[in-house]
């Protein structure tokens, strides 16, 4: 895997080619490394200005539109202005990733909550976010220019952080269910306990989604 390979020195891509090209790489020494059935992943961020970043919060609203489309014509030339055609018509396959839907950085939210839940699981504690909290924490962890990246950062300052808080400070105990969710004045997150009223169709369990 070699990530961000536009960085890298024009002398890398020739060396790149020659694997490309002959399925093996020769020092100055004479010593040859072969790549048979070796799979080589390059990462690149040219022309991701140009990725959809219609919407809310710059998600993506339809896959297939025109915008979509163009965006990706914009990246194939960036990268054609950059690597040199031999080196390209040697690649296989070219993808390009589009901008996150609000729905996948839903489901990512989902997967990160469950690397919460299983170290709650040590003291006993059930965690449970509600659809409004889903969808705080989507909004909050997501950046146009480095998409679901900030989540991991954004769970860690708005839901770790603060509930191993109020588990030091006694206010959550061994076998209680603590429920996330947004503060419809403040528009933050709080957490309180599954023993406090609250609309059981506004709470989605997230061990119930494995």
């Amino acid at each position: 895997l070699f990530d961000e390979i536009e960085k890298a020195h024009p002398e890398v891509w020739n060396s790149l080619l020659q694997i490309l090209d002959d399925g093996r790489l020769t020092d100055g020494q004479g010593r040859v490394v072969n790549f048979r059935n070796t799979v080589l992943i390059m990462t690149s961020n040219l022309g991701t200005e140009y990725i959809n970043k219609s919407g809310a919060l710059g998600f993506l609203q339809s896959s297939g539109d025109q915008e979509e489309r163009e965006s990706h014509d914009k990246i194939e030339k960036a990268l054609k202005s950059t690597f040199r055609p031999e080196f390209l018509n040697r690649i296989d396959e070219i993808i390009t990733f589009s901008s996150l839907s609000k729905e996948q950085m839903q489901q990512i939210v989902d997967l990160q909550m469950e690397e919460i839940q299983e170290r709650l699981d040590e003291h006993d504690i059930s965690v449970e976010l509600t659809p409004a909290g889903r969808e705080w924490l989507a909004n909050e962890g997501y950046d146009p220019a480095f998409g679901a990246r900030p989540l991991r950062r954004a769970l860690q300052k708005h839901v770790e952080s603060p509930l191993s808080v109020s588990l030091l400070s006694g206010e959550f105990k061994s076998g209680d269910t603590v429920i996330v969710d947004v503060d419809e004045e403040t528009e933050k997150l709080f957490f309180r306990s599954l023993g406090e009223p609250v609309p059981a169709e506004n709470i989605q369990s997230v061990e119930s989604q494995g």
